[in-house]
């Protein structure tokens, strides 16, 4: 399991913009990871009313940077950049009053070399997703 300290090496989020705390499992085709720091009063997503949900959005961008680069095998992903959202449900307005850890659930649907598409889920255990749909990350040119 890695830890956030092991994630800020590999994915472009420093400080506490690095949201994730923590994965779960991970393979060739999807990652889960936690974080708790949508509790977290300094979160920089936060607003004046709280987390907002769609913050939920750049939780699992976050986890879909960290399992490019497990999948890559070396270093840090590369950049990318969030280029389609499509398909995006919600079930609640915010995040921060959700009393146990996120789990941010994320399955490659395709690779084409320029890009990625991941299905997504931001969730706590036990419960329907907070958010979901699908993200295309497109990579930055070298």
């Amino acid at each position: 399991m890695l830890d956030r300290d092991a994630i800020a090496r590999l994915i472009p989020h420093a400080g506490a913009m690095c949201l994730l705390a923590r994965v779960v499992v991970h393979d060739a085709t999807s990652i889960t990871c936690e974080a708790e720091s949508h509790r977290d009063g300094d979160n920089p997503l936060r607003n004046t009313t709280g987390l907002p949900v769609s913050a939920g959005i750049e939780y699992a961008a976050q986890a879909i940077a960290l399992h490019a680069a497990l999948r890559k095998g070396a270093g840090p992903s590369g950049r990318g950049f969030l280029a389609v959202l499509s398909d995006v449900r919600w079930s609640r307005e915010r995040l921060d009053d959700l009393p146990a850890p996120l789990l941010i659930q994320a399955d490659l649907l395709a690779d084409t070399g320029g890009g990625l598409q991941y299905r997504f889920s931001v969730r706590i255990e036990g419960e329907a997703p907070a958010i979901e749909g699908v993200q295309v990350v497109a990579r930055a040119p070298s």
